[in-house]
């Protein structure tokens, strides 16, 4: 074979193998395209009030042990006890939205009325009807240092697909804003999410917390929400707020003149 034939044979070759790796990474996003669920529209919290008894099979499932250090577990353990007895006297502690202020990450994601989720390749956005909370997941983006952001109700959050479950990695949410069960946090505190349909019309939110200066061990629970086909998120503004927090602690009422 002459030296003519074997040098076209190698050009043949390369051409084939650039149209191959141009060929193959659309192949692959196409494939990986088709694997992400879409988590557009409105949800309500599973099971809802109203709603019947859940499948078992699709109510999330119980949460692990949250394991307080000992210099966060007396004074947790005690603010429990008293949110226990004030509630038996009808007589609710003070929280967040008695202020008017947002639940922040990661309370927001619990629904006490629906959320909405707004999904695009590149960001996935989610509102809260309770107190209009907007957060934002930016997609195939990397993380920031924890230090480098500024401490907020919701953090910053960024996401990535695998398979069809989307991951979100949350970090700089403020001390002041409180987890779940009113659980305290401190400035390392670091959310990851695993959200994913378990069937059509049910989604699921695996919600781990991790804390090295708070907590023992990671905490993860998982919330659950139910497909709300044609609901329009209202707006929430707490513009009337008639609450108030006495001396002791405790949500009080305005009378309004008559």
């Amino acid at each position: 074979m002459s030296a003519r034939r074997i040098h076209s044979i190698f050009v043949a070759a390369a051409a084939m193998a650039a149209v191959c790796g141009t060929v193959a990474p659309s192949a692959a996003a196409a494939d990986a395209a088709a694997k992400v669920s879409d988590f557009t529209g409105a949800w309500s919290s599973y099971p809802g009030p109203r709603g019947g008894p859940p499948d078992p099979k699709l109510a999330p499932p119980p949460a692990t042990p949250l394991l307080l250090k000992p210099k966060y577990k007396g004074p947790y353990e005690a603010l429990r006890a008293r949110q226990i007895e004030s509630d038996k006297r009808g007589e609710p502690l003070s929280n967040a939205s008695t202020a008017c202020l947002p639940t922040g990450m990661p309370g927001m994601m619990f629904a006490i009325y629906p959320i909405e989720f707004i999904q695009t390749p590149t960001q996935v956005t989610i509102i809260a009807e309770a107190m209009s909370q907007v957060r934002r997941v930016y997609l195939g983006k990397p993380q920031l240092k924890i230090d480098e952001v500024p401490p907020g109700f919701y953090g910053h959050s960024v996401g990535h697909w695998e398979g069809d479950t989307l991951v979100v990695d949350t970090v700089g949410v403020k001390e002041s804003v409180l987890g779940n069960k009113d659980m305290p946090h401190s400035d390392q505190m670091r959310i990851t999410e695993r959200i994913r349909l378990v069937a059509p019309d049910i989604l699921h939110d695996q919600i781990t917390v991790e804390d090295p200066v708070v907590l023992e061990k990671p905490y993860t629970y998982t919330n659950a929400y139910r497909r709300t086909p044609g609901y329009e998120v209202l707006e929430y503004v707490c513009e009337n707020n008639r609450d108030y927090v006495d001396e002791n602690g405790v949500t009080r009422m305005r009378l309004q003149p008559q």
